[in-house]
């Protein structure tokens, strides 16, 4: 059922199709999702099942086929394009494996671009995007281009991007995924701290060990949920614990 109360991000019968006829392809088949305020869910499965275009819904980066979708209860699917681009500004934050980030401006122009876009000030936007570099720990990394920075310091900018307008929902698409070792606990850690500070997440990904942060986990196939599981209060490992098993 769409709209629980509690939930701010919600999806009902969600399905999207392409093509038609023989070479029709159900890329997410009749999925039903709740997430509550402040929650962490984590999407896995094995590539192609659905999980990347799950994600592009859930967002509002692509139309379904069929179903229903609410972010903070508005419903998303029927909206007009110019207001559900306000809203995606103003209410999701996207991180990306490949980071996505404009290679012409520097780590602070990047982190301020959402804020300047939803319509805030350049003053706002820039205190704003100082005060969320400094929380990704790269306070001195602040007038480096993308192409000065290091895969894991260019995923803490991105993430920073994410946070700049106070999103309700952050959507993560393997965000460890173009990451080394090092990197990866950079990342694992930042979005423990997130999700510690009550941002809800929901993280698409292939490695089990930021899977292993969230509180439920999802399991996904062939464009449907086939396994859920709650890991707060047992299961749910810290970074450092991850890090401690890992060796």
């Amino acid at each position: 059922m769409t709209g629980t109360t509690g939930s701010v991000l919600s999806a009902s019968g969600l399905r999207k199709e392409y093509g038609e006829g023989v070479a029709l392809v159900r890329a997410v088949d009749d999925v039903s999702l709740e997430v509550a305020q402040g929650e962490s869910v984590a999407i896995v499965g094995p590539s192609g099942c659905g999980k990347s275009t799950l994600l592009y819904l859930l967002g509002g980066l692509e139309r379904p086929t069929a179903g229903t979708l609410e972010l903070a209860h508005r419903r998303l699917e029927q909206m007009p394009e110019a207001g559900l681009a306000r809203l995606r500004r103003r209410a999701l934050g996207f991180v990306f494996q490949a980071f996505h980030l404009v290679d012409e401006l520097t780590a602070l122009e990047n982190v301020e671009l959402p804020a300047l876009l939803a319509g805030a000030s350049p003053r706002t936007a820039r205190e704003r995007a100082t005060d969320l570099l400094e929380q990704v720990g790269l306070e001195d990394r602040a007038e480096h281009l993308p192409s000065a920075l290091s895969g894991g310091q260019r995923q803490r900018v991105a993430i920073a991007r994410a946070l700049a307008n106070g999103p309700a929902v952050v959507l993560a698409d393997e965000p460890t995924g173009n990451l080394d070792s090092a990197a990866t606990t950079e990342v694992l850690r930042l979005f423990e701290q997130l999700h510690a500070d009550g941002q809800t997440l929901v993280v698409v990904t292939h490695d089990e060990r930021i899977a292993s942060t969230a509180d439920r986990l999802i399991t996904m196939r062939d464009g449907r949920f086939v396994d859920e599981t709650k890991l707060t209060g047992g299961t749910q490992r810290t970074v450092a614990e991850i890090a401690g098993l890992d060796g």
